[in-house]
């Protein structure tokens, strides 16, 4: 109580914050579903040059490797057969060719991809 007489207010006046800018977050990495549906070019610029490209017959299986795992691509044309190969089927594994979750390895191919791609 003997504190209270002195001096006025300690507390000072509420005063709305100023507007503090959010940085934005880093880019979203492809996921497993936004790569099917991708032609050849594209995919590369997601995840940058393919370790081994191989064609047969109608098919194309573009494959890329990081330290973590492999991801096969496997590209068909549209069914109405006109425009280019896109990405019809994902198979991912790990570097000794157990089982790894698809979206797991595309965020560590992503990532490891050069900036620009």
């Amino acid at each position: 109580m003997a504190l209270a007489g002195c001096g006025g207010s300690m507390i000072p006046d509420a005063r709305p914050a100023g507007y503090v800018p959010v940085p934005s977050a880093a880019p979203v990495p492809a996921s497993v579903g936004a790569l099917k549906g991708l032609s050849a070019q594209r995919l590369v610029g997601q995840l940058g040059a393919p370790l081994l490209d191989v064609s047969e017959g109608q098919g194309r299986k573009l494959q890329f490797a990081g330290p973590i795992c492999v991801l096969d691509a496997y590209l068909y044309p549209p069914q109405n057969g006109r425009g280019e190969p896109v990405v019809a089927y994902l198979d991912t594994r790990q570097r000794d060719g157990s089982p790894i979750d698809q979206a797991s390895c595309v965020a560590a191919l992503v990532k490891r991809s050069p900036p620009g791609r």
